[in-house]
């Protein structure tokens, strides 16, 4: 991962490549989070795109090969301005919010390093990013997906497309967790709990229910792949591991099959295992344990889900709401 970054930034800059101390403290900071910090990888990768996104922009602005010692020279205004460059590019406030935390952990570190003081970041605001709320499908809606949404040209293909949209719905997986998963921790009959890992390395033990047991099993059954124990539970059509894009096409057919909204992702089904738990009767920290949030904070926002679901109900019931 590090050893691209210097190339991307040349072909992004006519060929004006960074200096060598700047690559030096760029790969010493992105070590130190995979070693120290313990992030997931897809953060990792966003931050490092972030950084590179920065220096590309300084580049431009400097008009020359930027070094450590340009880096101490910033101003807020330098920041403030590859904020706004980002956003003519209609990078959303989420992602410059993302963009500035990572160049405050890359100047902290620089400091805590003794390369680099300069604290002018500190001096920038986030960005406010709107409240948005999960977008859970109706439990209906979701077990017709699961149940009678599926079709396939290859008897296996939906056996197993099956089995990740139960998985996604039923056991509440982020789609990286479920593909994810090895042939050796198949969760086929008999087995009632897997051990997952999350964001951050984070575990947690998800039950199993007998109607995800049964349809892993039937993939297992009818998958015309070899499996090994350390090798990929899910199979692509030519033996590879699959795809979140595939998933993905998947749920694009099946909105237009089942008239579902566009906001019926994978990650849908997640949020909707979440809020239909909650609208049973969960509790919020139980709900938290099985999504392996790491602050209840997070699951929070499905009460808020829940909230707008009963009192669009209640309107639509009460007598005296018309």
């Amino acid at each position: 991962m590090l050893k691209n970054l210097s190339t991307e930034i040349t072909d992004a800059t006519d060929g004006l490549a960074l200096s060598g101390d700047l690559i030096d403290a760029a790969s010493g900071w992105l070590s130190h989070l995979v070693g120290e910090r313990d992030l997931a990888d897809k953060t990792i990768e966003a931050y490092e795109r972030d950084l590179r996104q920065f220096l590309v922009y300084l580049k431009k602005r400097l008009g020359h090969t930027p070094c450590l010692a340009d880096l101490e020279m910033l101003e807020p205004k330098n920041f403030r301005g590859f904020l706004a460059s980002r956003r003519r590019q209609h990078a959303t406030s989420r992602s410059l919010a993302r963009s500035l935390s990572a160049l405050r952990m890359f100047f902290r570190y620089l400091e805590d390093q003794d390369i680099v003081a300069n604290r002018a970041i500190l001096a920038i605001q986030s960005p406010k990013i709107g409240h948005s709320l999960p977008k859970p499908l109706t439990v209906d809606k979701a077990r017709s997906l699961v149940d009678e949404g599926v079709e396939a040209q290859a008897e296996w293909v939906g056996a197993r497309d099956t089995a990740v949209l139960l998985l996604l719905y039923g056991a509440g997986l982020r789609i990286s967790e479920c593909l994810g998963l090895k042939a050796g921790d198949a969760p086929r009959v008999g087995c009632d709990v897997l051990r997952i890992t999350g964001k951050g390395g984070k575990e947690r033990l998800v039950p199993v229910l007998p109607v995800i047991q049964k349809s892993v099993e039937r993939y297992y059954e009818l998958c015309p792949f070899a499996f090994n124990l350390d090798g990929p539970l899910f199979f692509g059509v030519r033996g590879g591991p699959l795809s979140p894009r595939i998933i993905q096409l998947l749920m694009e057919r099946l909105r237009e099959k089942l008239g579902l909204p566009d906001t019926a992702t994978p990650h849908a089904l997640r949020h909707s295992f979440a809020t239909h738990l909650l609208g049973a009767g969960a509790d919020l920290r139980q709900i938290q344990e099985l999504l392996g949030h790491a602050s209840l904070s997070t699951t929070q926002v499905y009460t808020e889900v829940d909230r707008k679901r009963l009192l669009k109900v209640y309107e639509a019931a009460h007598p005296r709401s018309k």
